[in-house]
């Protein structure tokens, strides 16, 4: 189905009226027709490749699924998806004080000058840490002063808190104690990062995407979840090239309105020069974005705070397949810098209308501006 901005159909408002340098981002408030995904689509009879995709080109909004990709890309185009794999990176504790917590894992902290392999191989590392308050699934959010604090973990494992990141942050620096090397213990002990719209304690196969490999995202690369090993193989017998990046994600709780803090991530030889003799390079995601916009698509690795807006001129990416964000997050000012302010709105204007689901089990916006 292919539809033009829907007749009579309110378009999101951007920003306000006092002048251009305001960030224009798309209000959403109570009454839209966006539908929190609760659980993965598999849940509700559908399998991962036929969540709904909008397609949006200049002009024209096509509803798809997933499964169509291959039909909706060319031969020459080079598909970009992040590699990171989920860890089970909740934790239940209890402070000094008897009190109740749920650690989120964000990152490791990146003075600490160590890497996720090693990390994960020990029993002793420095994490980026959210501290969150009891509640329903996920915690509440919670500012309380934890600096100094001792936090004792399941089975012997222990968090010492440092300080808080940065000024007005709710993440901490911590280091994370453990009786047996990370990777285990969190296997044993740690859950799936979940937040109060979950409907069940999804398993963490449930926050895999099919081709992760390497181990350190805290929460799912989400973009790729649909893509299922059949599409992949579609997609390369209509001569549309896949490669990988990495990119380990943080906690995405404290992007509401904050710009997202440092990530490690890595492009290879091998996709730097795929994604020179592409003929349009799409990104599976925002992390894809901000990888392969930090190197302007040539080989490197470390530590990104790349912050994507609309005044960022893009130098390696064409197109974008990505979920649908919340108002306040800032992934928006990426989408606005490869869409285009009036292709987003229209786009979001649409799935509104069309009740598209959101959050990491949701639906899909492929964005393909030129």
């Amino acid at each position: 189905m292919t539809a033009s901005r829907p007749a009579g159909a309110q378009q999101p408002r951007f920003g306000s009226e006092t002048g251009s340098d305001v960030v224009r981002e798309p209000r959403f408030g109570s009454e839209t027709g966006f539908v929190a995904a609760t659980g993965p689509p598999e849940t509700r009879g559908v399998t991962r490749d036929r969540v709904r995709m909008l397609v949006a080109t200049p002009g024209e909004l096509d509803h798809r699924v997933i499964a169509d990709l291959p039909g909706v890309l060319r031969a020459g185009d080079l598909l970009v998806v992040n590699s990171s794999d989920t860890l089970p990176a909740a934790l239940t504790g209890v402070t000094a004080r008897c009190e109740r917590v749920e650690v989120h894992l964000s990152t490791l902290e990146p003075s600490a000058g160590t890497t996720y392999p090693v990390a994960l191989a020990a029993t002793a590392s420095h994490w980026v840490v959210e501290v969150r308050a009891p509640g329903p699934p996920g915690g509440v959010a919670s500012w309380t002063d934890r600096t100094g604090a001792a936090i004792h973990l399941a089975d012997g494992g222990e968090l010492d808190v440092g300080q808080r990141y940065a000024p007005g942050s709710r993440l901490w620096t911590a280091q994370l104690h453990t009786p047996v090397p990370l990777r285990g213990w969190l296997a044993d002990h740690g859950q799936p990062i979940r937040y109060s719209y979950a409907g069940a304690p999804w398993p963490l196969s449930a926050y895999r995407t099919e081709y992760a490999d390497t181990p350190g995202s805290a929460e799912m690369p989400s973009a790729g979840r649909p893509l299922t090993r059949r599409v992949l193989r579609r997609l390369a017998a209509r001569g549309v090239e896949v490669a990988a990046v990495l990119l380990h994600t943080g906690v995405s709780s404290a992007e509401a309105g904050e710009p997202p803090y440092a990530e490690w991530f890595a492009v290879s030889a091998a996709t730097a020069a795929a994604v020179t003799r592409a003929h349009r390079v799409i990104a599976v995601g925002t992390t894809v974005v901000r990888a392969l916009e930090t190197t302007g698509g040539t080989a490197g690795t470390g530590w990104t705070d790349l912050v994507v807006t609309p005044e960022h001129r893009m130098s390696s990416v064409d197109g974008l397949l990505t979920g649908w964000h919340e108002p306040a997050a800032s992934h928006l000012q990426m989408l606005q810098a490869i869409a285009g302010p009036d292709l987003l709105a229209a786009s979001y204007t649409e799935a509104l209308r069309a009740g598209y689901r959101w959050h990491e089990f949701g639906d899909t916006h492929l964005i393909l501006p030129g």
